[in-house]
């Protein structure tokens, strides 16, 4: 029998347990279906999928080293994260230690195709949260506008008065304070000695320099804050004088050294290979006197001397164009390109109609509707005590968590997308994404003097010779890299 573990998130404070327990309960109706055992459960409560940053998520990858188990089993993929990036790197820890992903609601097929499915579904789910993440931002833009405190740690020098900030004088003095003294050339150092001599703390603590150095670089307390390129001049009364701010700003910045360098992504890393001694091929970088820097995929094993290889250097941006455009070529195919979209649509208008997660928000919902009935009949009846009361709150804050987590599913089914916008979206990721291409489709990459072996993953093996094979067959070509002609493989 096969043997799984089930990972469930929510991801804020906002939902609840029920939430992990609607996810728990449809995991163990699949493996029941499915014939698989679960022996474990790792759950990240209040947790954002968009980053990898999850206490159960992490133990789970490390736990997954031991090979007790053959797949991690989750409500959706977006359960396991909403970074592609991250996802195909995860999928591959995995993978490496005979473990796959599986979706209890998404149906999913084991096969090439469904690779690159599984692919654009993880997208989406990015794109879901990258639209999620912009209306929050037009809320927070018109509570900027209204010039509101939009939360968070509050400035020194500043308090509240209801949703608006205005100046605390006590802390304000402290610091045009340090602003004037900075201004007249005292070293920060100096200016914190002056304060806790004064008596002065900042939370019950001595000033110590770097909360001195973030008060003077600051710019809202010059009246101004800025968000990206908008300008709110509405939310932080000014405590320190433009001019002074302007003076003590050039001076920090003048202060500042160091310089930025050049962060060059090389592609292939950790999937190129050498085809003559099977070390790993590595960035490498030169100049010359006449022309710019140029960049190099380079054998490790004759860079360091570890054999007699003898394989030379290849240009950085002729190598990742062949091995791009060649995979876009493949995965552009008609027949692979329409049995994506018909799927995709297939998963969609399921979700669309039997969408489990509503069925248990409603369920949830009508046990809190008659648990509220309940309590007011009982407080009706005369019985009031601190008991009923605490009760009725809770009842009341999750039956409005519910309502707000309806409407969210709610418009999650509005946005049904046409297969022109998955036919578009899947093409927008063949041209713009090639690092995921690379990342999550290719396997390893073989290079040698005379032809480059490029190797996809797939769950099944598919024969050269097989005519009736949907995806990505063997596939040879001839392709020039720099001067030189060269074979191109690619096989499954």
């Amino acid at each position: 029998m096969k043997t799984a573990v089930i990972y469930a998130r929510y991801s804020c404070d906002q939902q609840t347990e029920q939430s992990i327990d609607g996810q728990l309960r449809v995991c163990e109706e699949y493996a029941q279906r499915n014939n698989i055992l679960i022996l474990d459960t790792y759950i990240d409560r209040a947790m954002t999928g968009t980053n990898d940053n999850r206490p159960d998520f992490q133990r789970m990858l490390k736990d997954s080293s031991r090979k007790e188990w053959n797949y991690v089993l989750v409500y959706k993929l977006d359960r396991f994260s909403r970074n592609k990036y991250e996802t195909a790197i995860h999928k591959k820890t995995l993978r490496d230690n005979g473990v796959k992903v599986l979706s209890a609601m998404e149906n999913i097929p084991d096969t090439p195709e469904g690779i690159i499915l599984e692919s654009l579904l993880e997208g989406m789910n990015q794109y879901y949260s990258a639209e999620l993440a912009q209306k929050v931002s037009r809320g927070m833009k018109e509570t900027r506008r209204k010039g509101y405190f939009q939360g968070g740690t509050l400035l020194y020098g500043y308090k509240l008065d209801g949703r608006k900030i205005v100046i605390d004088e006590n802390d304000a003095e402290v610091v045009r304070f340090m602003y004037s003294q900075y201004a007249k050339g005292e070293f920060v150092k100096d200016i914190v000695k002056d304060l806790t001599a004064k008596g002065v703390f900042y939370k019950g603590k001595p000033f110590v320099k770097c909360s001195v150095y973030n008060i003077l670089r600051n710019e809202k307390y010059s009246g101004v804050y800025k968000h990206n390129e908008e300008i709110i001049d509405n939310m932080y009364p000014q405590i320190v004088d433009t001019d002074l701010f302007n003076i003590v700003r050039d001076k920090v910045n003048a202060n500042k050294f160091g310089k930025t360098s050049i962060k060059v992504d090389y592609l292939l890393r950790k999937k190129l290979v050498c085809g003559h001694c099977g070390q790993t091929m590595i960035g490498e970088s030169g100049t010359s006197a006449s022309g710019p820097r140029t960049y190099y995929y380079k054998c490790n094993g004759r860079k360091k001397r570890l054999n007699d290889c003898n394989k030379s250097m290849v240009h950085k941006d002729a190598l990742e164009d062949i091995v791009i455009n060649t995979t876009i070529e493949k995965l552009s195919n008609p027949e692979t390109m329409n049995y994506i979209v018909a799927e995709l649509l297939k998963i969609q208008e399921i979700q669309a109609k039997d969408n489990p997660t509503m069925r248990i928000l409603k369920k949830q919902q009508k046990q809190v509707e008659t648990a509220l009935n309940n309590v007011m009949t009982a407080i009706e009846r005369g019985v009031i005590s601190n008991t009923t009361n605490k009760r009725l709150h809770e009842l009341e804050q999750q039956q409005e968590q519910l309502e707000r987590q309806i409407l969210i599913e709610h418009s999650k089914q509005a946005v049904q997308l046409k297969e022109n916008n998955i036919r578009e979206f899947y093409t927008q990721i063949l041209k713009s994404e090639p690092k995921l291409l690379i990342e999550y489709l290719i396997k390893q990459i073989k290079l040698f003097d005379d032809k480059i072996e490029i190797q996809f993953n797939s769950p099944i093996r598919i024969s050269p010779d097989n005519e009736n094979c949907r995806g990505l067959l063997f596939y040879k070509n001839i392709v020039k890299l720099g001067k030189h002609k060269i074979a191109l493989e690619m096989y499954i």
